[in-house]
């Protein structure tokens, strides 16, 4: 009887470690950029951003996510309710490629394995890496490539709510600001060579980056094994 409790009990532990739920799918939105150049607002999507979603649903309450994204993101002084932004009429565009890794929080249980449907607002954080062009604006104010790219590594910060819709599939919508150790994505602080002759803007001030858009998802994994005895 205990050799039998025993492979039940291994077979039931097994079967466990495989029944987690997977998710797989896209995203598709808008990105806008907060810096030293163009417009301040939050939340205001502007460029298209898109990607891919991967998640690792470990338990109802929290999930292990990885995110591919890519956008442009642009700064336009004109566009700015500051006068002196507006004044100077700086601008700029930089191809950025983000790759993001971190634990997804759900406000409510997001048992996938239960029939009945399923909504809740999740948090999301951890950390991200993103590849940018190097560039300034010399003198006249014209952009001048440093023909280089860096990373800025940053910190994710995304709010969203989703929700089960048809068989094995997941909508979300999602607002995400970015936060970098950087000031350089927009060209107000160059590269060391030309960074003493060439800097401007709030050097105290870091950039910051969001993502505004939807995720659609498809769950695949083995239902948990649950043993009685």
């Amino acid at each position: 009887m205990r050799y039998l409790i025993l492979i039940l009990f291994s077979v039931c532990f097994f079967q466990k470690a495989q029944s987690q739920i997977y998710e797989v799918g896209f995203f598709l939105g808008a990105s806008n950029f907060i810096g030293d150049v163009g417009a301040t607002n939050y939340i205001a999507p502007k460029s298209p951003a898109f990607g891919g979603v991967f998640k690792w649903n470990r338990s109802p309450r929290h999930s292990f996510r990885l995110t591919a994204i890519f956008s442009k993101l642009k700064g336009v002084d004109a566009n700015s309710s500051d006068p002196r932004r507006i004044q100077r009429d700086y601008e700029f565009e930089n191809n950025i490629f983000e790759v993001s890794a971190g634990m997804e929080f759900t406000f409510f249980d997001w048992n996938l394995h239960a029939e009945e449907p399923k909504s809740t607002p999740y948090l999301y954080t951890g950390i991200s890496a993103a590849n940018y062009d190097n560039f300034f604006f010399d003198n006249n104010g014209v952009l001048t490539s440093e023909n280089t790219s860096s990373w800025a590594y940053g910190i994710p910060m995304v709010l969203g709510f989703k929700t089960t819709t048809a068989d094995n599939l997941i909508f979300a919508v999602e607002v995400g600001a970015r936060y970098t150790f950087t000031d350089e994505i927009d060209g107000s602080v160059p590269e060391a060579s030309y960074r003493e002759q060439f800097s401007f803007g709030n050097t105290n001030s870091n950039d910051w980056y969001v993502f505004t858009g939807i995720t659609l998802t498809y769950t695949f994994g083995q239902k948990p094994c649950y043993c009685n005895y």
